[in-house]
């Protein structure tokens, strides 16, 4: 076998070189290794989250501090 075969032969029709474009990415994709999944971080014991955050100071202030969403 000195001579090398082709990897792809449309064997019925007549295909565009569009077509045939399609077909080998679509070909591609398929024999493409998959992505690993990230592993989720978990946060949970992060101690940031046991910060507090800043007080909101100025007129109505302690209603902003204990009903949020009221201004």
């Amino acid at each position: 076998m000195s001579e090398r075969e082709p990897y792809l032969r449309i064997v019925r029709g007549d295909a565009t070189a569009e077509e045939i474009a399609a077909l080998v990415a679509a070909l591609a994709v398929r024999s493409a290794p998959e992505a690993k999944a990230v592993p989720r971080v978990n946060n949970w014991r992060n101690p940031a989250h046991r910060m507090r955050g800043a007080l909101p100071r100025g007129t109505g202030a302690w209603r902003a501090a204990f009903m949020p969403g009221h201004r």
